[in-house]
């Protein structure tokens, strides 16, 4: 029987059924393997839910609190981790310190689908204390491992129990009684242990393929930005003739490229200002904001409305080819206006650029500057304490280089087909971790339920004393969220077990 470090498919291939089985009486589990029990979580661990919130209190002793967010974004409870600092009453240490081999669910959240979800405590300390918001469940160690019921708090058929009995509308939470009462396929202790074994193995080489997905997405995405840098500052000719552009951000320029202020080849119109007292639905117009404007793409969908008169529509509206610029937030983040028989209105979050002769310039390679200008820090004020903003004033005063406009537009080509096919291959590799989650929690569901009998591989692994790579929550997504090509997966994120 073979493993590889891409995740075990061999060894999985080899997995089979257990011998007999009988029907565990919960819907949600179906059958289990004969000689396995079910029985509710409160026959085998002890629940506390904590009282201890984030104040400071004059008479009560300092210690470290382990939060909601601590739960939520690790699997693994550490004591070098770093925790938010409070205070709790001698009682309230005793009662929620944390212990090794304790399990720590989240019992309150804005989504009901992250009600329950776990973390193990492996490393504890007289000052780390179980946070608000959270349950701490202590297994009776002659019947329940801590590394056991971690794996099966997170199989979809122990957790789906918590989904369904957590109660709320804008916020959600389980009582205790629903937390006590979920049912657990419960195998003997050395099963149990067989168990976690095999699949703490597996989960090694799941993070040890997703960790170098993540690092293939970010060289793709510094590829990316590197070629459009190139492009935009030195074109498409690399022996052709350069000279300072006397910009900081832009260095050396061809010496036939324009350096010129904004102002000269583009018009700049802040939108409107929100006045919701104006706001009568005689002229109602929907209207874009800054959180509407992304990197090459806009939202069209659930638009709010303001009042914008037919003779305020040159000055307020939009036309193809116009460029939104976000004037605060992530200053300078754009995206081409595509046009729409509908009226559309921006507000005074978004700049609109309009070139002032088409036959002069190209829109989207302003875009592709603008990206360069944007993460080279050059609409940066220099103040760290301050929110950024990018007022007409700056904007129009920035000097940006101009070429001829039949190179505008064979750079804008030579750069759409590169980014397309970038883009295209981080898509493809964040489909490839998100179905690797995905047969990670599938995995899990199969196994802990009884379905895979792992027994006999788990014998044939090998020791294993390093930890799991840490995986990066920006560039990985939630399990069960399909991506789709174009989507935006970056804003695609969830827990990620660290």
């Amino acid at each position: 029987m073979r493993t590889n470090r891409a995740g075990g498919h061999e060894m999985i291939r080899d997995l089979k059924p257990y011998p007999a089985y009988k029907d565990s009486g919960v819907p949600w589990l179906g059958e289990v393997p004969e000689h396995w029990g079910v029985l509710r979580l409160r026959n085998v661990a002890e629940m506390r839910v904590s009282s201890v919130d984030k104040h400071t209190e004059d008479d009560e002793q300092p210690v470290r609190l382990c939060n909601y967010v601590d739960v939520y974004k690790n699997d693994r409870i550490r004591d070098r981790m770093t925790f938010m600092h409070a205070t709790a009453s001698v009682d309230e240490i005793e009662r929620f310190r944390l212990q090794i081999g304790d399990v720590l669910i989240t019992k309150d959240s804005e989504a009901w689908n992250d009600i329950g979800v776990p973390a193990l405590v492996e490393e504890s300390a007289n000052d780390l204390v179980c946070g608000y918001h959270l349950a701490l469940l202590r297994p009776f160690r002659d019947r329940l491992y801590g590394d056991y019921l971690l794996r099966a708090l997170q199989s979809t058929a122990v957790s789906y129990q918590l989904h369904i009995e957590a109660n709320g509308v804008t916020r959600y939470g389980l009582s205790h009684a629903a937390i006590k009462s979920i049912w657990l396929p419960l195998p003997s202790l050395p099963e149990q242990s067989t168990i976690v074994r095999f699949l703490d193995h597996i989960d090694r080489c799941i993070r040890r393929s997703i960790h170098a997905k993540q690092k293939l997405i970010k060289l793709l995405e510094e590829q990316k930005q590197a070629i459009i840098h190139q492009a935009v500052t030195r074109g498409l000719d690399p022996n052709v003739r350069l000279k300072p552009s006397g910009v900081e951000w832009l260095g050396e320029v061809p010496e036939h490229w324009e350096i010129v202020a904004l102002r000269l080849r583009y018009n700049q119109c802040l939108g409107k200002m929100l006045d919701s007292k104006r706001i009568k639905g005689e002229h109602s117009v929907r209207y874009l904001r800054n959180q509407d404007v992304q990197w090459d793409w806009i939202n069209t969908s659930d638009l709010p409305v303001m009042d914008i008169a037919p003779e305020e529509y040159e000055r307020y509206t939009l036309k193809s080819g116009d460029l939104l610029v976000c004037e605060g937030g992530e200053v300078g983040r754009c995206a081409i206006w595509q046009g729409d028989s509908e009226v559309f209105g921006f507000q005074k979050a978004l700049h609109r650029l309009r070139p002032h002769s088409m036959i002069l310039d190209e829109p989207r390679f302003m875009y592709y500057l603008l990206i360069v200008a944007s993460r080279s820090g050059a609409f940066a004020d220099g103040h760290e304490s301050t929110i950024a903003h990018l007022t007409g004033d700056k904007l129009r005063k920035h000097r940006f280089p101009f070429p001829p406009k039949f190179e505008q537009s064979a750079i804008v080509h030579f750069l759409d087909g590169i980014v397309a096919t970038i883009d295209h291959a981080t898509t493809a590799t964040k489909r490839e971790i998100y179905l690797l989650l995905e047969y990670r929690t599938r995995l899990i569901a199969d196994i802990v339920t009884g379905k895979l009998d792992v027994r006999a591989a788990a014998a044939c692994l090998p020791d294993e004393a390093e930890e799991p790579e840490p995986l990066d929550d920006a560039d990985i997504l939630t399990e069960g969220d399909e991506p789709t090509e174009g989507a935006d997966l970056e804003a695609v994120a969830g827990k990620v077990e660290a």
